[in-house]
């Protein structure tokens, strides 16, 4: 199915948007580590075929792909001009709405989604959907993030910043806190073995930095609602240099279970 227009493919976050790759391969060099050691914890096998949900600049996939050389991977986004289909013989590249997609139950041993479930605004059922296409003994990962308080930040212009991020968030259907649920929506849906894990997003340090590709992206939306202003987003790049920063605004919460072999 082709995707339809929707904020997520024509506006805030539209592929198309020049920092789009940017924001990606943020979230990438930032988290890949963290998903990749989950996975390697679970039994994939060579052989395995694997779906990706929202595969984004298509890291997870290609890493996919090359973990399971004798299946083959399917690398769903709305927009998939980031990702590259000659990485590897074995990945399918699939322009879709993953909500209006409807493949057979058992099809995929392994489905992997990041970052993408909080902006569906049917996502307890697109769950539920996800799990039906697991094979017997497949399993089910998904990672969203969890927005802790702007309020709590130790910072004023992290407050207003955060504060006008999250809210816009809000109002493009994004629930940036629906993470939390994601245990017991696996074992609501007869997956087994749950379990889950937390990965802090880190906020200045001086390391390299997710947030400032992360509000760069949402800065004209930001400054077109008035929440905050030029000058903000001047200060606030300034501050991310500064060594005596470091802040914790998001948490990852990572989820997965398995589909049970039915005797």
């Amino acid at each position: 199915m082709r995707p339809t227009a929707t904020p997520y493919s024509t506006g805030m976050l539209g592929n198309s948007a020049p920092s789009e790759r940017g924001r990606l391969e943020s979230i990438q060099s930032s988290v890949d580590t963290f998903t990749t050691g989950i996975l390697d914890r679970l039994p994939v096998q060579s052989s395995w075929d694997c779906l990706e949900l929202g595969a984004g600049a298509g890291s997870i996939a290609y890493w996919l792909a090359t973990r399971c050389p004798a299946g083959r991977v399917v690398a769903v986004d709305l927009d998939t001009h980031h990702l590259d289909a000659g990485r590897a013989t074995n990945l399918e590249i699939q322009q879709a709405d993953i909500t209006g997609e409807d493949y057979a139950p058992g099809t995929f041993d392994l489905i992997h989604a990041r970052y993408v479930f909080c902006h569906l605004p049917d996502r307890d059922e697109m769950l539920a959907k996800a799990a039906s296409w697991l094979s017997p003994d497949g399993w089910l990962f998904i990672e969203e993030p969890y927005d802790l308080p702007a309020a709590h930040s130790s910072s004023r212009l992290v407050q207003r910043i955060l504060a006008a991020y999250q809210q816009t968030y809000r109002e493009h259907g994004a629930d940036m806190t629906w993470a939390r649920s994601l245990p017991s929506l696996l074992a609501r849906n007869a997956l087994t073995e749950v379990a889950y894990s937390g990965n802090l997003g880190c906020m200045g340090g001086l390391e390299k930095d997710r947030w400032a590709p992360l509000i760069n992206r949402a800065a004209p939306a930001l400054l077109d609602n008035g929440r905050v202003t030029d000058a903000d987003l001047a200060e606030f790049a300034v501050l991310l240099k500064d060594p005596h920063f470091i802040d914790i605004p998001q948490i990852t919460i990572s989820a997965w279970g398995r589909r049970p072999t039915t005797g």
